[in-house]
């Protein structure tokens, strides 16, 4: 008999397409073959994945870009899409299908519930993405990445976690330093659409922290490429000891030697922020779809690992006495990693895994 199959169904943006990668090397590992299903813009975003994973390109396309146009071939090329996809499952029967979000899984999605295949999704965020909206109640089970998570009525779902890559874990539970009259770091990490509010209000910030913290304190800044210069001109002109880049390769590790993280509230940070087990400050993104940024950061707050911000109420001046009340008080400060400690899921791809060899043992 030949290897099980598992189609994983995801857009192309890094949200989808990092738990989609981390389940296909784990199922890759237990002897499964695995196909990946998204459209050609998706494509491009898959060189990260094992070479073992057949990527499957289908057409596929969404009401929310382009003009009228584009918008009137939607449905041809969704249809052509779930044709396509239909086609390949029934010369190819998967054992079970997985969608990720992004208008890219629709294809495989409705061709697996046409074929009446074992199917679930995994939601990243706080919110249920459009995509995962419209199949919730069409699929045999849902993964959530962030609890709670908002769903419709009548439909459950279980907290896997989102998966992390192995640099995280490595250092999962890694020993929190308390805050102290010693070297301390502050990591400020924004995904690069959201930078910008960060780079405006951290940097004056730290400079109007008590000069007993600030002396001690060391910045890692993640701030787009227009916003460096100035970032780095701030603070070096108040004394303030920081390294400004558009992206670090080694946030594990930073995050693990910092007393504080300052962040947007995307889903794959605040994974990382759980696993290593880290007091932040978060500033949910607004502009994101159904405020989810939001909704992400809710579940840590709740369990005292993080405090919210939102964009509305961010000055320095607030900014700054939020900081200067976790690192003046080790005692919070760790009350505050062990709460980011037990709301992490270091195993969420191992739970991804067991959900789905359960999923395909089912057929309707």
């Amino acid at each position: 008999m030949s290897a099980p199959l598992l189609v994983i169904a995801a857009g192309g943006t890094g949200g989808h397409m990092f738990p989609a990668q981390a389940l296909a090397e784990a199922m890759l590992a237990r002897g499964w073959r695995v196909k990946l299903s998204t459209d050609a813009r998706g494509a491009r975003y898959t060189g990260g994945f094992p070479k073992a994973v057949e990527i499957e390109e289908v057409a596929a396309a969404t009401f929310a870009r382009g003009g009228l146009p584009a918008k009137a071939l939607v449905p041809f090329k969704l249809t052509a899409g779930v044709l396509s996809a239909v086609f390949k499952m029934r010369r190819d029967r998967p054992a079970a299908v997985v969608g990720f979000g992004g208008y890219p899984s629709i294809p495989a999605l409705a061709a697996a519930r046409l074929l009446r295949l074992p199917r679930m999704i995994h939601e990243q965020n706080g919110v249920l993405g459009r995509v995962n909206q419209i199949f919730a109640k069409h699929v045999d089970a849902i993964a959530c990445g962030t609890w709670p998570t908002a769903l419709p009525e009548g439909v459950e779902a279980v907290h896997t976690g989102n998966p992390v890559r192995a640099a995280v874990l490595a250092r999962a539970g890694a020993p929190y330093a308390p805050p102290g009259d010693y070297p301390m770091s502050i990591l400020v990490i924004g995904g690069s659409q959201g930078a910008r509010a960060l780079s405006d209000t951290v940097p004056a910030a730290i400079a109007a922290l008590p000069e007993e913290i600030r002396r001690h304190l060391r910045v890692s800044h993640q701030a787009r490429d227009e916003d460096h210069d100035r970032v780095t001109d701030f603070y070096a002109g108040h004394g303030i000891r920081a390294e400004v880049q558009p992206f670090f390769t080694d946030i594990p590790a930073r995050m693990a030697e910092a007393q504080l993280v300052i962040s947007r509230a995307g889903a794959s940070s605040l994974a990382d922020i759980t696993v290593i087990g880290r007091p932040a400050i978060l500033i949910p993104y607004p502009h994101a779809a159904a405020d989810h940024q939001t909704a992400n950061a809710r579940g840590l707050v709740e369990a005292e690992g993080a405090i919210m911000i939102p964009e509305s109420a961010l000055d320095a001046a607030t900014l700054a006495e939020h900081i200067a009340a976790v690192l003046s008080d080790p005692q919070v400060a760790v009350q505050m990693a062990h709460g980011a400690l037990a709301h992490g899921r270091p195993d969420a791809t191992e739970r991804l895994v067991e959900m789905v060899e359960t999923l395909a043992g089912k057929e309707e």
